[in-house]
This record gives C-alpha cells, sequence and structure tokens, in this order.
C-alpha cells in the first residue's frame, strides 16, 4: 500500500548553517553569534530529549539535521511515498526585529530546497514565514512557491495569534494564488486557557486546545469563505475532538449568523470539505471506538496519517491506524486522503485499487 506521511520534521545543526543563506546585515549578526535561540520552558524527560533515543550522530549526539537519518528511519523503514517536511524552526516565535525573522525564514526556505528536497524525490517541503509581517510573508511565499517540491506554507500554532485576523489575509491570498495548502503546527509555545500548566504532561494534554483555537478562528472569521479553494492541514493536535468543535460552531452560527454575515456554510460544512487533520498523536483507542469517531466527523475523507518523526511519540504506521478497521477506511488515512489533498500523482494507485476490490 502506498504511504503519505505529512509531518516530517527536518532541521538544521546549528542556526550558524543559515548564514550562508542569510543576506547581509542578518548574515554578520548570526555569524557573530547574536541568535539565542528560542526560550523552551520546560524540560523533556525523554531519552531523546524530545525525540526518539535512536535519532543520533556517529557520536551518539541527537540529530534531526541529516537527511539519510529520515531516509533510513521513514522513507526506506515504511516504504514512504511520499514525506511532507515540517520543520522545527519556526521564525513567527520571534516577537521582535521582524527584518531578521523574515530574513531567517528565507534562508531556511533557501537551506531545505538545496540540503533537503534535493537529497531524496519523495520529500516535500513547507514554505516557512514569519507571519507577524503578513506582506513580507506573502512575498516569500511567492518567492518560494516557483519551487515543485514546495507544496504548502506552515503556520505556526503560538500564544497570541488567532490566524483568522484580517490581519492576515495576505499570507492567505498568497498562498490560494499559488495553490499551496496551508498548514498549522503547534510549537513550544502553545498553550491552554490558563497556560501550559505545571507538567509537560499536563502541557501536551493542553495542546488540541490550541488547534481547536486556530479553526474556530479561520473558519468564524471568514478565511474559508474569503478564498473557496484553499485547503487547510492541522498538524500535531490529533482529531477525536473535531466533532464536537463542529456542532458547537453549528449551533452557535444558526443563533448568531447575523453576526456573521460572510460565512455561507455551516461551519462544519466548511471543515468536511477543505480541513484536513492528522492522526498524531492518535490516542489508544479500539476499532470500534475510531469507527465511531470517524462516523461523527460526517465524512472518511478528512483523516491523513502522520508519524510525527522524529518525536518520542512516534506514530508508526502499522500500529497508529487500527489494522481492524475497513481496508478502504485504511487507504484513505494512509494515504488517498493526504495525495486528493495534495494532488500527488501516486504510482500504482490503480493497482492497489483493483487489489483492494
Amino acid at each position: 500500500m502506498p504511504l503519505i506521511d505529512t509531518d516530517v520534521h527536518e532541521s538544521f545543526a546549528g542556526v550558524k548553517d543559515l548564514v550562508p543563506y542569510l543576506k547581509p546585515p542578518y548574515k554578520d549578526w548570526i555569524a557573530a553569534g547574536a541568535w539565542r535561540g528560542f526560550s523552551q520552558p520546560f524540560a523533556y524527560t525523554s531519552p531523546g530529549n524530545g525525540n526518539r533515543a535512536d535519532v543520533t550522530n556517529p557520536d551518539g549526539s541527537a540529530s534531526v539535521s541529516d537527511p539519510a537519518l529520515i531516509k533510513r528511519d521513514v522513507l526506506d523503514a515504511y516504504d514512504v511515498t511520499y514525506a511532507l517536511l515540517t520543520g522545527y524552526f519556526y521564525p513567527t516565535g520571534l516577537k521582535m526585529q521582524y527584518g531578521l525573522a523574515s530574513a531567517m525564514a528565507a534562508a531556511y526556505n533557501d537551506m531545505v530546497a538545496e540540503k533537503w528536497l534535493s537529497f531524496d524525490d519523495r520529500l516535500r517541503g513547507s514554505i516557512q514565514v514569519n507571519a507577524r509581517d503578513p506582506e513580507a510573508a506573502a512575498r516569500e511565499i511567492d518567492r518560494m512557491a516557483t519551487h515543485p517540491a514546495m507544496v504548502q506554507v506552515m503556520l505556526p500554532v503560538v500564544d497570541d495569534i488567532a490566524y483568522g485576523h484580517p490581519y492576515y489575509r495576505p499570507i492567505f491570498a498568497a498562498a490560494d494564488r499559488n495553490d499551496l495548502v496551508v498548514a498549522f503546527h503547534h510549537t513550544v509555545f502553545a498553550e491552554g486557557p490558563y497556560g501550559m500548566g505545571l507538567s509537560y504532561m499536563e502541557r501536551h494534554s493542553l495542546i488540541p486546545l490550541a488547534i481547536m483555537g486556530q479553526v474556530i478562528s479561520i473558519i468564524l472569521n471568514g478565511v474559508f469563505d474569503a478564498f473557496p479553494k484553499l485547503r487547510f492541514i492541522m498538524l500535531e493536535g490529533g482529531f477525536s475532538w473535531l466533532p464536537h468543535v463542529m456542532w458547537r460552531m453549528d449551533r452557535e452560527y444558526r443563533q448568531g449568523r447575523v453576526e456573521v454575515p460572510w460565512i455561507k456554510k455551516l461551519p462544519s460544512q466548511h471543515a468536511r470539505e477543505r480541513l484536513r487533520l492528522a492522526t498524531q498523536p492518535s490516542e489508544d483507542i479500539s476499532n470500534e471506538a475510531f469507527l465511531k469517531v470517524v462516523d461523527l466527523i460526517g465524512t472518511d475523507e478528512l483523516l491523513v496519517f502522520a508519524t510525527d518523526y522524529p518525536h518520542f511519540d512516534f506514530d508508526d504506521p502499522d500500529a497508529a491506524v487500527p489494522k481492524g478497521l475497513p481496508e478502504e477506511l485504511r487507504q484513505k488515512i494512509l494515504w488517498k486522503n493526504a495525495a486528493s489533498l495534495y494532488g500527488f500523482d501516486v504510482p500504482g494507485a490503480g493497482a492497489v485499487a483493483e487489489a483492494a476490490e
């Protein structure tokens, strides 16, 4: 069976890897050690410091900067048809010095194109932007969209941005005119309504709330209506919460749509038609419960598979999607829905369909 992994994290060995791709004055800033990185407010207790313990360099140090490791652990290990690179470096997290953030986004994109997308033709890329400068972000999208392997725009879920705000429309307009998917991914900044909690376990349990907030924001603030062909995907936030969010939005829309006349469809209809959710992290639920969630969502075309490599809670495709599910549903989750979302040509897809019948 083909397999499409919608969330694989590549990175660099250190921010100085971006120096060859930066323009002055930022090139000199980073070369001189001006960047100290984003502050991570918690400690990982997993052996790999947030990653799988086996994702290491020859000297034993942690690594997500070597394309050969992704080839070994994902592409070849599971015979992946396509893998979507989603990065670790989200310049939107820099709340000051917007010029620096936009320059680093451009440098990172150039590094990914040169080092990663040329390494294996199964890899597809995400355009990183500084969402705090929407006009600069739109220019960066237009620039990188010419690369045939760049298939989506990455918007990180941080603690102070709801992407439904009209301020961000230039980003969606750029994605729309370049026929790119818009992907949202949680970051170390994602919080619940009372912050991050008092433990990593509590914070990790709150992540879906941050993703829910973005779904509600972009649908109820008219992004789907303003760009009727644009497609969206939510990464690393799970999926079992979606029925409640759709029901609640529909309820509020029925009684208060006079407030939002620009929304022309039920929010749940918008979600079913153009929103996709990656399965990772997939809850440990039975076949019956999994099927019930799909039934409550109201379509079997919304879920796509993700490993979330190289994180310690990596989802193995042989285990995360229950084997007891109907074969057609398994195929839709493991590759068909993602192929449709991204417009991928999947070799041998016809033969797989015939075998399934």
